[in-house]
């Protein structure tokens, strides 16, 4: 079978649109990660308590980065195993995903293509993924 598959991702959501020969299918995953907040300059600087070593930085990153690669493990669950499989959004998730898919044994022999794109709609994403197959709109 010539399973095709296209994913705009990005931190707070993942629309897979996947289709072969017949008519093509849209799913959405939503992370629920939130936003990834960044810690001023100053969050490594003595305190009146003893030096501040980021204890709470270094605890808030690895509980996004555990968030994220849940986030990333149902979408990988989600997309089947596609021979082909156009990456897209606008920001790291897309990169980050792409890392995550280097330990996913089943999509081993998957072709990535990834591509920077702004936001779209689940139209703008379904027609860009038809365009990029040559599949009929």
């Amino acid at each position: 079978m010539n399973h095709k598959a296209g994913l705009w991702i990005d931190h707070r959501k993942a629309v897979i649109v996947s289709g072969s020969a017949g008519p093509v299918t849209v799913t959405t995953v939503e992370s629920n990660v939130g936003e990834h907040a960044r810690y001023s300059s100053q969050a490594g600087y003595p305190t009146p308590n003893g030096p501040h070593e980021g204890g709470g930085e270094h605890a808030y990153e690895a509980r996004f980065g555990h968030h994220l690669n849940r986030y990333f493990d149902q979408v990988i669950a989600r997309l089947g195993q596609p021979e082909s499989l156009l990456l897209f959004g606008p920001g790291e998730a897309k990169l980050q995903f792409r890392e995550r898919l280097r330990h996913a044994k089943a999509l081993a022999n998957c072709a990535v293509i990834v591509e920077t794109t702004d936001k779209m709609t689940d139209p703008q994403i379904i027609a860009k993924m038809k365009e990029h197959y040559g599949m009929a709109l």
